[in-house]
């Protein structure tokens, strides 16, 4: 017998929240998992939908400190040659109105509980500044600062919004395109869907063809909704008591050397190190690697982690990444 999953998470999006934990308990006995089924699209009609567990956290910590730029995602790309900059901006219009999530704002209500308002409407906001009369020994150092203050502007979560473009003018046949995304409607995976649908129609366009974009079968605010009406039946207490038994009930914080102590206001300032590793040290990072089925990253977060150890002495030792 074959099974519809489209009907299966139909059925399951129309039921009330009490009755989709036991939904959820069916599909499990029958060897079914929820999470692995096609998200069933949300209905609309003007009401404001919720948050997902991710953009909450954006919330609470913009609430906190609505001036950071912690969370602003940032690329930049350099365009030479001709450049259409009416179909520029023509084709960052018609990303905002193909991906809600770029036009839409945040806000708390009456519950006082975060919701996330699909504006219909939305522009994309898109700076044009000219450097091209700047001397040649200078133009550099200020694009860096024009893409810094592109970058370092606030967001306002509640107005929007939460797209800026700077389109940057060194030379009649030499721009610098900028764009940055407060990371509670995007992530890197998002800048570059931007930055790919944004070049296939530009291209389309100059060339004077349509631009062939599949439609979406589904939006951001889709996956909220689907997100929290599953963990809330259930998967959220059973994640949770997982990483509870791994991580266990004793949080040691991480002691050490320094020659420094702690801040109190836990403001601390940040440096980005490069470095070029030998290939034969490369070489056998990958060994590594493919021997313990590992990826690259893990290898060296375990390094990291040895690291930490011996100036520590710690035997646990945690570390966030993204």
């Amino acid at each position: 017998m074959k099974i519809d999953k489209h009907e299966i998470v139909r059925r399951f999006a129309c039921l009330p929240q009490e009755k989709q934990k036991a939904f959820l308990e069916v599909l499990k006995d029958k060897g079914i998992d929820f999470g692995q089924l096609p998200i069933y699209p949300a209905g609309r009609n003007g009401v404001p939908l919720a948050l997902s567990y991710a953009q909450v956290r954006q919330w609470f910590l913009w609430q906190l400190e609505s001036g950071s730029t912690a969370y602003h995602i940032s690329g930049a790309l350099k365009l030479r040659g001709d450049l259409d900059v009416e179909a520029l901006k023509t084709n960052f219009e018609a990303l905002v109105v193909r991906h809600e999530s770029l036009r839409t704002v945040f806000r708390a209500g009456e519950d006082g509980l975060a919701e996330q308002v699909i504006q219909a409407d939305g522009q994309a906001q898109i700076e044009e500044i000219d450097l091209s009369a700047v001397a040649d020994e200078e133009r550099e150092a200020k694009v860096r600062e024009v893409a810094a203050r592109l970058h370092q502007t606030p967001f306002d979560l509640k107005a929007g919004p939460l797209l800026r473009v700077g389109l940057i003018r060194e030379a009649a046949d030499e721009h610098v395109l900028v764009v940055v995304m407060h990371h509670i409607i995007s992530d890197g995976w998002s800048m570059q869907i931007i930055v790919d649908e944004f070049v296939a129609q530009y291209r389309a366009q100059v060339q004077g063809q349509a631009p062939q974009l599949a439609p979406l079968p589904i939006q951001y605010a889709d996956y909220a909704v689907w997100q929290r009406n599953w963990l809330e039946a259930g998967e959220k207490d059973r994640q949770l008591a997982y990483w509870k038994a791994q991580l266990g009930d004793d949080h040691p914080v991480l002691q050490l050397p320094a020659d420094h102590p702690r801040k109190a206001d836990g403001v601390y300032s940040a440096a980005r190190h490069g470095l070029e590793l030998p290939s034969e040290l490369v070489q056998g990072l990958h060994q590594r690697e493919r021997a313990e089925g590992a990826t690259l990253f893990m290898v060296l977060l375990a390094g990291v982690q040895a690291l930490l150890h011996r100036y520590s002495g710690q035997q646990d030792i945690r570390v966030g990444y993204p």
